[in-house]
C-alpha cells in the first residue's frame, strides 16, 4: 500500500487523522531525503576511492536495493514499480568516474514546513485567546475580535493548503528529479569503462524502459499538478463549496469544561457524532505537543441543549447530557454558526423556558407584532433585514422571562424594528417543532404541488385546522399581521410573495437537511402565501373544514367529495371552452 492521498479540504478540518496522514508524508519524504544524502555520499565514495571501487561498488548497490519509492494512493503505475525496482547490482572494474549525480534540495519544503508549525501555533494561541473573550464585553469589541480570528484564521488555512501542496510535489517530484541523474550517473559510469561498450549493451533495455518510464511519469506530474493546483486555487476563493464528505453526522474541534483541583479548566478535544446511535466520540488534541492524540472516550448522547449567555462567561457553548454517565458537560464551539451547526446535528434546543406555544409565548408575539404595526409597518425590507444577533437574543430573552417582560418597552427607541423582527423569526425558528408540525409537513407539500388554485386553497386550509389548537391560533395570528404588512408594500416593498419566502422555511422547515427538502423550499414558500392571501377564509370556515372527518374511512370519503367536486368544476371548465 502506498501513502495515503492528501485532501485540500482536510485542511479547513484539521482533523487527527489529517495531522496523521500528513505526518505520514513528510516522514516518508525525510527517509527519502536520508536515502538520497546517504546514496550522494556513496556515489562521491565511489568517484574517489580507485583503490576500494568493489567495495564502494557493492555498498551503493546494496543502497539502491534496500529502498523502495512510496507513492501517494493505494496502487502503483507501470512506470512507478520500474523505478521502484532500480537495481545496482553488477560489478566494476576499477576506473575513474565523472561526478554526474545531482544533489537533490528539500529546502523549499522544510522553509514550507517552519512556516506550517508556526502558522499552527500562531492560530492555535490566537484561537484560545478569541475564545477565552468574556462575552459581556462591547459588541463592537467582540465584532472585531471575531474578524480578527476570522483573518488568522484564513491565513491559516491557506498556509496549510500550499505545505499539502509542496508535500506531495515534492513526494511526486522525486521520482524522476532523482532518478534521472542516477540514470545518467550509471550511464557514464558504464560508458567509462574499458568493456563498457558490453555493459551498456546489457543495461541498454532496462536504460530504454527506465527512460520511457520517467517521460511518463514526469509527464503525468505536470498534467495532475495543474489540476491539482487549480483544485487548491478554488478551495481558496470558495472553500464552503469544496466541503469533505464525512462519515460523521458531525465532526471538529470543542473545548469541554473540566474541573481539576476544584478550578475549571477547558480542554480542547476532536469530536464526532453519528446521529443514528447518537454517539459522541472525544479524542484530546494538542498541537503544541508535536499533535499527539489522547485516549479516545466516548458516549451515548441523551439531550443537548443551548447555554444562556448570561449564564456563563464563555461564548457559544451548549450542554449535553449523556445516557451512560451522570451529570452535564459543558462544550464550547468554535464560533456561532459552528455551535447551530452542532446543536443541529445533536437536535438541540433552547434553554427550559424559552420559546414555547404558552401563554407566555401568545403575549411576547402580540407585544412584538403591536410594536411592529405601530411603528415600523412601512420600513422597507421588513423581516428581510436583520437585526444584530447578540441584540435579538438579548430582547427575546428578556420578554420570555416572567421577571423582566414587564419592564420591556418596546415604543422605546432602544430596539430597533429590525430587531423586533427578527426576534419574532427567531422565536419561530426555535420553537421545539415546526409551526405547522413535522407531522403534516408533506401533506402541505402535497397541497402546493396541486394544478388548481382552488385545490390548494381548499386542501392548505383543510390541514391547517388538523394542527394542534395552540399552533393553529399562533399560525392565524402571525398571518393576520403578515396579511397586514403585505397590504402596505407599496411602502415597504413586501409582497407576499417576499413574506412566502422569509416565513416558509421557518414554519414548514423538515426534521433533516435533505436534498429532497432543499428541493420543496419553493413549495413551502406557496403554502405561506396561500396562508397569508387568505387568511379571513381560515377562520370563515373553521367550522366546515373542521366538520369533515378526519380519520378512517369517513376521510376517505371527505376527500373523494372534494375531489368530485374539483372534477365536476373542471369538465364544466372544458365544456363551456369547447363550445
Amino acid at each position: 500500500m502506498g501513502l495515503p492521498a492528501l485532501e485540500f479540504s482536510d485542511c479547513y478540518l484539521d482533523s487527527p487523522q489529517f495531522r496523521e496522514r500528513l505526518k505520514s508524508h513528510e516522514l516518508e519524504l525525510d527517509k527519502t531525503n536520508k536515502f538520497i544524502k546517504e546514496l550522494i555520499k556513496d556515489g562521491k565514495a565511489l568517484v574517489q576511492a580507485l583503490k576500494s571501487l568493489s567495495t564502494a561498488k557493492r555498498k551503493f548497490a546494496d543502497s539502491l536495493n534496500e529502498f523502495k519509492f512510496q507513492c501517494i494512493g493505494d496502487a502503483e503505475t507501470d512506470d512507478e514499480i520500474c523505478i521502484g525496482e532500480l537495481k545496482f547490482t553488477l560489478s566494476f572494474p576499477r576506473c575513474l568516474l565523472t561526478n554526474s549525480l545531482l544533489t537533490a534540495d528539500n529546502t523549499d519544503r522544510f522553509e514550507a514546513r517552519k512556516k506550517y508549525d508556526k502558522e499552527t501555533e500562531k492560530y492555535c494561541a490566537v484561537l484560545e485567546k478569541h475564545l477565552s473573550l468574556s462575552a459581556k464585553k462591547k459588541e463592537s469589541h467582540l465584532h472585531e475580535a471575531d474578524n480578527q480570528v476570522d483573518n488568522v484564521r484564513q491565513h491559516f488555512y491557506e498556509v496549510s493548503l500550499e505545505y499539502v501542496f509542496k508535500v506531495q510535489e515534492v513526494q511526486e517530484r522525486k521520482m524522476f528529479d532523482f532518478v534521472e541523474p542516477l540514470l545518467a550517473f550509471l550511464q557514464g559510469l558504464f560508458t567509462y569503462y574499458h568493456h563498457g561498450y558490453e555493459l551498456a549493451k546489457d543495461f541498454n533495455h532496462f536504460k530504454t524502459d527506465l527512460t520511457i518510464s520517467i517521460q511518463n511519469t514526469r509527464n503525468r506530474f505536470e498534467s495532475t499538478r495543474s489540476e491539482v493546483e487549480s483544485l487548491m486555487r478554488k478551495m481558496k476563493e470558495n472553500p464552503h463549496e469544496h466541503k469533505s464528505v464525512s462519515q460523521h453526522t458531525m465532526e471538529g474541534y470543542l473545548f469541554v469544561q473540566e474541573k481539576r483541583s476544584f478550578v475549571s479548566t477547558w480542554v480542547k478535544y476532536y469530536c464526532t457524532y453519528h446521529r443514528e446511535p447518537k454517539r459522541v466520540t472525544m479524542v484530546l488534541f494538542d498541537p503544541k505537543s508535536g499533535g499527539k492524540t489522547g485516549e479516545e472516550d466516548s458516549f451515548t448522547l441523551k439531550s443537548c441543549t443551548r447555554r444562556k449567555t448570561d449564564s456563563i462567561e464563555k461564548r457559544f457553548c451548549f450542554d449535553v447530557e449523556a445516557l451512560d454517565r451522570t451529570g452535564v458537560i459543558t462544550m464550547q464551539a468554535l464560533s456561532e454558526e459552528d455551535r447551530r451547526l452542532w446543536m443541529e446535528a445533536m437536535d438541540g434546543r433552547e434553554p427550559v423556558g424559552l420559546a414555547q406555544l404558552d401563554v407566555i409565548g401568545f403575549n411576547v408575539m402580540k407585544k412584538f407584532i403591536h410594536a411592529v404595526e405601530t411603528r415600523g409597518i412601512d420600513d422597507q425590507g421588513l423581516y428581510r433585514i436583520v437585526g444584530v444577533s447578540s441584540r435579538v437574543q438579548k430582547l427575546l430573552g428578556l420578554a420570555m422571562d416572567p421577571k423582566t417582560c414587564a419592564d420591556v418597552e418596546l415604543e422605546n427607541s432602544e430596539w430597533e424594528i429590525k430587531t423586533i423582527t427578527s426576534a419574532i423569526k427567531h422565536y419561530l425558528r426555535v420553537l421545539p417543532g415546526p409551526l405547522m408540525t413535522y407531522q403534516y409537513q408533506r401533506s402541505f407539500i402535497k397541497a402546493a404541488k396541486l394544478d388548481n388554485q382552488e385545490a390548494r386553497v381548499t386542501e392548505v386550509h383543510a390541514l391547517v385546522h388538523r394542527l394542534p389548537e395552540k399552533n393553529r391560533q399562533m399560525l392565524e395570528l402571525l398571518m393576520k399581521h403578515l396579511a397586514t404588512v403585505a397590504s402596505h408594500h407599496h411602502q415597504n416593498l413586501m409582497t407576499i410573495a417576499n413574506l412566502g419566502v422569509v416565513f416558509g422555511p421557518t414554519l414548514l422547515r423538515p426534521q433533516e437537511e435533505t436534498v429532497a427538502a432543499i428541493m420543496d423550499i419553493k413549495f413551502q414558500n406557496i403554502v405561506v402565501e396561500i396562508l397569508i392571501e387568505h387568511h379571513e377564509k381560515v377562520r370563515e370556515n373553521r367550522g366546515a373544514l373542521s366538520a369533515g372527518p378526519p380519520h378512517g374511512i369517513l376521510c376517505w370519503i371527505w376527500r373523494n367529495h372534494l375531489l368530485h367536486q374539483l372534477l365536476f368544476k373542471l369538465s364544466f371548465k372544458l365544456f363551456i371552452e369547447n363550445c
